[in-house]
Parts: structure tokens; sequence; C-alpha cells
């Protein structure tokens, strides 16, 4: 890890944050949950606010797939989506989705100002982010793609978004 210049759990810790968040919206499965974790801490966000039916460490299941980050992210759980993002629009958060629906933007267009928080609605697996959660984003948008599936798992999105919001953030 020092050849690579990592973080140690303790440093990560007192190290500040980007001023992102991931909002789990009821997803069903553990190891999306732990990859979600794990692209968190990746990519140094805030915290990750787990909602619904989303599973929360510990379990055995979140942790084979987050390798440590449940340790080192700061997470926090709502029964509710709608009391976690009033929380965070409270807290100056800008409420996005993403999620493939009618007027979504490319996320290519997602290019976040300096001075700018952004919290990350992911959907379920299967039903993905809910009405609730979707009449409260601000913006929604969708990863273009070009096969012939048309969806991409909730991890792997987790990924892309997060690498989106965090090169543009440290272009500005």
């Amino acid at each position: 890890m020092e050849e690579l210049g990592r973080l140690s759990a303790t440093a990560f810790t007192e190290t500040q944050k980007f001023p992102f968040v991931f909002v789990l919206d009821s997803i069903r499965s553990l190891n999306n949950v732990g990859s979600v974790f794990r692209t968190a801490d990746a990519f140094r966000f805030e915290a990750i606010y787990l909602c619904g039916i989303t599973g929360q460490p510990p379990h055995r299941e979140i942790a084979k797939t987050a390798l440590g980050a449940t340790e080192t992210v700061e997470w926090h759980f709502y029964e509710k989506i709608s009391d976690c993002l009033q929380s965070l629009i409270n807290k100056g958060f800008t409420i996005i989705s993403l999620e493939q629906t009618e007027g979504s933007s490319p996320l290519q267009n997602l290019i976040p100002e300096p001075d700018q928080k952004f919290a990350v609605v992911l959907g379920n697996e299967v039903s993905g982010v809910s009405e609730e959660a979707l009449s409260m984003c601000e913006l929604v948008y969708e990863i273009p793609q070009f096969g012939t599936k048309h969806s991409l798992n909730v991890s792997v999105a987790a990924g892309i978004v997060g690498w989106q919001l965090l090169s543009k953030f440290i272009q500005n």
C-alpha cells in the first residue's frame, strides 16, 4: 500500500472528503451494497445513505465486496427515502438520480461547480429509482449505452457516475 500511495484507514477518516454522497434506494443485493461502499472509498465520497430494504453493515455479504470500506466510509440508514433526501436538501445537497427516464440528460452533461454538493440516488436492481425519490430529484442523468442491453449493474453505474463527478470536480 505504501508503494501505491494509499491512505491508511485512520488517515482516510481524517482526510477531507469530496462533496458527494451515494443514496441507495432499496438495493436488494448485498454484494452491490458492498461494491458501492468500495467505490465511495475509492473516490473519497463523504458518505453513503442506505434507504428502504437496502442492507446495512455489518453483514458478511456486504463485507465480501466492500473489502473494509464499511470501516472507512461514513454511512447512515433511513427507512424512508423521502426523509433521507429531505435531510440532504436541508444540508445543501443537489439531489440527482441515475435513471433512464423521459427528460433525462446524458451523464457527460453532469459537470459540478466547485461549491456544489451532490447526492446521487441509485435505484433498485429491478424497478430502478422509486417515483418517490425521482419526484425529489433536481436532475436525472443516464449513462449512454450502445449495445443490446439497456442497463448496467448498479455497482458499475456507481463507479461510472462517481468518476464523472470526481474527474469534473477536480478539473474545476
